[in-house]
């Protein structure tokens, strides 16, 4: 996965935004999961993980192998032939967790979601400023 160095921002929004550090966590999982949706349809079958202390953001795709020709949900299923191809010890009924790539979401999803948050981190900040006084 593109590595994106969120230690830095996380940091500078520490410190310039009094935002801490699990809730912009929380912010960038919830944008990458809405990135998701608009992409799949659908987040249930995806995991976004933060790393802050290496700056890594991983999604990953939870899938279930079954028999070759029952696939009745690409997104939450794979053929048993497809899933020997990443590992050949697979076997049916078990789950297989794929990476998913940044750059899968393209260009102008991810000029949205950096938008998306954005216009997040400026609502944290208002409600932060309305709490203050």
């Amino acid at each position: 996965m593109a590595s994106i160095n969120l230690i830095e921002a996380f940091q500078e929004f520490k410190d310039a935004e009094n935002i801490d550090r699990p809730t912009m966590m929380k912010v960038v999982e919830d944008v990458f999961k809405t990135l998701l949706r608009k992409k799949y349809g659908s987040d249930e079958n995806f995991d976004v993980i933060v790393n802050a202390e290496q700056g890594d953001l991983e999604i990953m795709r939870r899938r279930t192998i079954v028999e070759d020709g029952q696939v009745e949900d690409p997104l939450a299923q794979i053929a048993y032939t497809d899933a020997v191809k990443i590992e050949p010890d697979f076997e049916v009924g078990e789950e297989l967790y794929e990476e998913v790539d940044m750059y899968d979401f393209g260009r102008r999803a991810i000029l949205a979601a950096k938008q998306t948050l954005a216009s997040r981190i400026s609502d944290l900040k208002k409600n932060a400023l309305a709490k203050k006084y």
